[in-house]
């Protein structure tokens, strides 16, 4: 009977020794982390995205921090600002959340990349989780954007350019999408065969109007910032017109820069 009591008391303790590194280990990696997030690996997601969770008061900046939802090729699809629901000046703990509106995407796979708000600039203070997510899935359709080639033309004709193909979220205002991809550039593998874009970055498409075979694109400033040269005039052209006459109904394009027609791409 003693023997009985005694092993039941030795197990008695092995359990709470058990329980207590649970515990323990439990706290230890609550405490090493910085970031919980609500979005699970491999979660399939939709727009509006939902998050929440915690994370370490330096993570903040002014209250809040980005985050960001990016296809299966690397493309950024939309962004939220997470916004602290507590004191955030502290290196606690921090419950947070948000809502990611983000653009229909072309491939089934991508990711979810939580970002540190990082005040100083500095490379070291860069901070970022990235958690893999999946889509539902969405009927796509390809387009072609233009751009120079120094392979294709090593001399450089200005005017000469030449299609890559992109798959893209089915839309209605397919001519709009296709002068977007136009300003995202080539890919790096693109740029890997030679391609490359005359346009300056950051260049945005404020309007498409497609009447009558008559295509009127519409820019802002950036597309004419400091551009000189009728070389890369032309070639700025060349893309726009190439990229937009793809299609059966547009035979002409006109382009403006808010709004303004004359004395724009000049030379």
């Amino acid at each position: 009977m003693l023997y009985k009591k005694t092993a039941i008391a030795a197990f008695s303790l092995l359990v709470v020794l058990a329980l207590a590194l649970i515990l323990v280990f439990n706290l230890r990696e609550k405490t090493s982390a910085e970031v919980t997030v609500s979005v699970t690996p491999n979660q399939i997601i939709e727009s509006p995205l939902a998050v929440s969770g915690e994370a370490r008061g330096y993570w903040f900046f002014e209250a809040s921090f980005p985050a960001k939802v990016f296809d299966g090729n690397g493309r950024e699809l939309g962004v939220g600002i997470m916004q602290a629901k507590s004191d955030w000046m502290t290196e606690n703990f921090v419950p947070f959340s948000g809502t990611i509106e983000f653009q229909p995407p072309v491939t089934a796979t991508g990711k979810l990349v939580i970002q540190k708000d990082n005040s100083s600039g500095l490379p070291e203070n860069d901070k970022q989780i990235e958690i893999p997510i999946r889509f539902n899935k969405t009927e796509s359709q390809t387009i072609q954007a233009f751009f120079n080639n120094s392979r294709l033309d090593p001399e450089f004709s200005c005017n000469r350019v030449f299609s890559v193909t992109r798959t893209i979220p089915k839309t209605q205002s397919v001519g709009q999408a296709a002068l977007n991809e136009l300003l995202n550039g080539p890919t790096q593998a693109e740029k890997d065969n030679g391609f490359f874009t005359s346009f300056n970055p950051g260049v945005r498409l404020q309007s498409l109007v497609i009447t009558g075979g008559l295509a009127k694109a519409d820019f802002d400033e950036a597309l004419e910032w400091a551009v000189g040269g009728s070389c890369r005039v032309s070639a700025i052209r060349a893309q726009i017109t190439e990229t937009l006459k793809q299609f059966p109904t547009v035979r002409d394009v006109i382009i403006s820069i808010n709004g303004r027609t004359e004395d724009i791409l000049q030379p």
